[in-house]
Parts: C-alpha cells; structure tokens; sequence
C-alpha cells in the first residue's frame, strides 16, 4: 500500500476505534480500494462494517437504493447520488458512519461538464446531517483513484476528529 494511504488509514481505524464508530463504504470509482487500505491493517474488522462496490448504475440503485430518476436527471457522477450512495449505505447497515464515492477516472468517460478526475465524496452520519465534496483530480486512472480514496479517508478523519 502506499504510505500516505497507509498513514491515512490507520488514522481513520484508530479515530473510529477510539469513537466506537463502525464505518459502511459505498466506492464506484475507486472500486473497493478505501476498504483494501483499511483491510490491509490488521484489526480493521473492530471498525469496517462492510463495503459496497456499485460500479454499474444497476448496481447503485439495486444494492443501495440510488432512485433511477435521480442517475437520469443528475448523472451517476454527481453530488445527488454521491449523497445516495452514503445514505443508501448508511440505510443498509449497522455502521454509524458510511462514505459513498463517485467519479470519472478515465481515460474515457468524461465531458466538458464532467472532465476525467471528476470525483464527489459524501460523507452520511446516523442521526446527522450529510457532508459532500466535489473535486477534479489530475493524472492517469490510478492517480485519480488513489487520490479520490486519500481524499476520502481525509474526510473521514475531518468529521471524526471534530466529535
């Protein structure tokens, strides 16, 4: 793993253990790789409560109730469903806490409205309110996933270290 995701990770397993926080992931297109860092340390099961990897929009709406009309009118990289993938994830698990990803990382697929590195993060707490971010991450494919899974993890240590 790489050692700012690694870092990163271990951060976020020690806040949540710590906060007695149990985490749900919902990651498009970083395809499972917040939870690959996470797993890579030993004791993550105390924290990861599960993961959901919904590459397709099928996939969005099936497993974690993402409203078609909402892919249609907003695209499946937006911040209504980034939101939808957190809250879905939320809805669909125990976990207290639940990060949804959503992004374009290339080298096809974006627009002139939607370029590649194009990446919405939210964050849903039970009980709370739900935090979304939207940035463009430059580079090749694995640095755009690399950087959307540190960005992700940086969230998550935002909103923990702010209990």
């Amino acid at each position: 793993m790489e050692p700012g995701l690694e870092e990163r990770a271990r951060r976020v397993l020690e806040a949540c253990r710590s906060a007695g926080v149990r985490l749900a992931l919902a990651e498009a297109s970083t395809g499972g790789l917040i939870a690959a860092c996470l797993t890579d340390i030993p004791g993550a099961s105390a924290v990861l409560e599960r993961g959901f990897v919904p590459y397709s929009n099928e996939a969005k709406t099936e497993q974690l109730g993402v409203p078609v009309e909402r892919m249609v009118a907003h695209g499946a990289v937006s911040e209504e469903v980034a939101r939808a993938l957190a809250e879905g994830a939320l809805a669909r698990s125990p976990a207290d806490l639940a990060l949804g990803e959503t992004g374009i990382a290339g080298p096809t697929g974006g627009s002139v409205a939607k370029p590649v590195g194009l990446v919405y993060l939210a964050v849903a707490r039970r009980g709370g309110s739900t935090l979304c971010e939207r940035h463009v991450f430059p580079g090749d494919r694995a640095a755009i996933r690399r950087a959307s899974a540190a960005r992700g993890l940086d969230l998550l240590l935002t909103l923990l270290e702010g209990d």
